[in-house]
């Protein structure tokens, strides 16, 4: 019997996962650029039919009485019509863009860790204990965040869908029974609609917001604040100081998920009622810093043993050059601070 010596290579296992994931982005990336390309030509198309179609109507509007009735009630139909796909179309022309942005982010990341797992350290080849746990943790909080998005959706949207399909059937067969409650199922039905389609909105902001592209990271950060505390009751207030400018985008994005989950555990974990977050932006820096006034951490708990969110923020802070700082008392809350070397965009 022959024994092989060769041992499996956890740094080569884990180069060969990340080039397949590389690899797989970069086809996800061609088959939403695409889609991207194919949307813009279909909203062209559509933004002219709707302009002919709002030029004809004005024309039949002009007319008066001239006009039947039956054929404006055409016109209108035909214009609503047209409206309602051109609002559709923009709406996933908006999201494929922050498909295409995301996949972007996502495989300068992996270029990033991989760059990580080739730099050679001192003691030999291959990556730090230090770089293959930041590794670990990127991935075991990107397979978090995909849970988390999956079950929002299934107990959000989805269910919504399927209740959709039922109002609908219910109010299609009073049609014929009673005009007055198949409208009442009819007005729900909208209702439901539009509950459903914020819930959506919001999905997408917080996957990848279009202000932060379009506008930058205090606005985006001021309207996530009203919008957090409008679904969570809690108290949030923002501070921007300093030279407000446009930064690097990775350090925009770095900035703005670090936020995100730091105000998602002040909601879930640190029964606080109020936060303040502020930022600091200097010339060549920016802080952040974060304070509740929840219920603290134990002196365990600081060390982020077993909070795999504030590890990952702390990674990567610190491997973009910066410093992560902790406190917190026991009944008196606490607050982060995050220091980022940053340089205008």
């Amino acid at each position: 019997m022959v024994f092989s010596d060769e041992k499996s290579n956890p740094t080569e296992d884990a180069r060969k996962s990340i080039q397949a994931e590389f690899d797989e982005s970069g086809r996800a990336l061609r088959e939403v650029t695409l889609m991207l390309e194919q949307s813009q030509v279909e909203v062209t198309k559509l933004s002219q039919r709707n302009a002919a179609i709002t030029a004809h109507l004005q024309q039949i509007q002009a007319q008066g009485g001239r006009v039947s009735v039956e054929e404006l009630r055409m016109a209108y139909d035909s214009a609503l019509d047209a409206q309602q796909r051109l609002f559709v179309m923009r709406g996933q022309l908006d999201k494929l863009k922050g498909d295409q942005a995301n996949q972007k982010q996502y495989r300068t990341l992996l270029e990033k860790v991989m760059a990580l797992l080739d730099k050679p350290v001192e003691t030999g080849s291959g990556p730090s204990k230090s770089a293959a746990a930041s590794i670990e943790s990127i991935i075991q909080a990107q397979e978090a965040e995909r849970q988390r998005l999956s079950r929002q959706m299934h107990d959000g949207p989805a269910q919504a869908l399927s209740n959709f399909i039922l109002q609908t059937e219910i109010a299609m067969r009073l049609m014929d029974v009673d005009n007055a409650q198949a409208r009442e199922e009819l007005n729900n039905l909208k209702a439901s609609a539009m509950g459903t389609f914020q819930k959506v909105r919001n999905f997408i902001f917080e996957l990848r917001p279009m202000m932060l592209d379009d506008l930058g990271l205090s606005p985006t950060i001021k309207r996530y604040a009203d919008t957090f505390k409008e679904q969570t009751g809690l108290e949030v207030s923002v501070l921007v100081s300093g030279q407000e400018r446009r930064l690097e985008s990775y350090i925009e994005v770095m900035i703005f998920r670090a936020l995100q989950e730091l105000l998602g555990n002040a909601a879930r974990h640190s029964q606080a009622t109020s936060v303040k977050l502020s930022i600091e932006m200097g010339e060549s820096s920016v802080k952040v810093a974060v304070d509740d006034n929840g219920k603290g951490f134990s002196a365990e708990a600081l060390k982020l043993g077993n909070s795999l969110g504030l590890n990952l923020i702390r990674d990567r802070v610190e491997i973009l050059g910066g410093t992560f700082d902790l406190s917190s008392t026991i009944g008196k809350g606490s607050r982060i601070t995050l220091t980022l070397p940053a340089k205008s965009a």
